[in-house]
């Protein structure tokens, strides 16, 4: 930080005025990008909360396919089993060891439709999941094609503008180290309060220049004699007269 701790109170306007000139510069690039970064963001947030779900959907229909696998393998077992209770009971040498042998084969015709049953389910839960992948990966392509346009119109911007905040930025560290350490302080304090980061504002037809207040006419002379640093009583800004205004504004073109 620069001594300034000798300069007049019109000169510490002057340097945080110049630098308030350069920061709504970088504010107005900074607007033309408008919401583009943020909608990048969001985009390409979105479409890796949908791979995610795509990615749980696989996992479901594997461990549905595996099911269905399971189920078809013990309906075929219990078919082959009824096969080989039919060929016993040609065989059985009393009632006993045929009722038996057909209770086996009930107990397995159950388990065949128990089992149809089960794969039936599993099918038709296979067919909403498949479904609803196909429609994820449609929503993913939509996403990704208005993430390309918004890409394509951010990068455009920056490229033609990458130059321009480059400059100011480095005008906007030189300008702080023109800036009283306490004005300074005060000045970053209040830019961060305000969207349209305006800390220092010049009067305008009697009225603040950031909360359009009326300023009165004995304050608009204190301000108009550069002795001292005076704020808006209504919204803490760093008040300037027009006349020192136009002239940091014409140094800065």
């Amino acid at each position: 930080m620069a001594n300034v701790k000798d300069f007049s109170v019109e000169e510490k306007l002057i340097a945080v005025l110049s630098l308030q000139k350069i920061d709504s510069k970088i504010d107005e690039i900074q607007t033309l990008k408008g919401e583009l970064p943020m909608e990048v963001k969001d985009l390409e947030d979105e479409i890796a909360g949908l791979q995610t779900r795509i990615n749980n959907i696989d996992t479901e229909i594997n461990t549905i396919n595996t099911f269905i696998e399971t189920k078809t393998e013990a309906q075929k077992e219990a078919q082959g089993l009824i096969k080989k209770y039919e060929k016993q009971q040609d065989n059985v040498k009393n009632n006993r060891e045929f009722e038996a042998l057909n209770k086996e084969m009930e107990m397995q015709e159950l388990e065949v439709r128990l089992n149809e049953k089960h794969i039936k389910d599993a099918s038709l839960e296979l067919r909403d999941r498949t479904y609803l992948r196909t429609k994820t990966e449609e929503k993913i392509n939509d996403v990704q094609e208005t993430l390309q346009a918004k890409r394509a119109e951010l990068e455009k911007i920056t490229v033609e503008t990458v130059k321009e905040e480059a400059i100011l930025a480095e005008k906007s560290a030189a300008a702080k180290e023109k800036v009283d350490a306490r004005v300074l302080v005060a000045y970053e304090r209040i830019r961060a309060s305000y969207r349209n980061g305006l800390s220092v504002v010049p009067v305008i037809r009697d009225s603040c220049g950031g909360c359009f207040n009326v300023i009165p006419p004995q304050r608009q002379s204190e301000i108009r004699q550069h002795k001292k640093i005076i704020v808006c009583e209504h919204c803490g800004r760093i008040l300037v007269d027009s006349e020192m205004n136009e002239k940091v504004a014409a140094d800065q073109k």
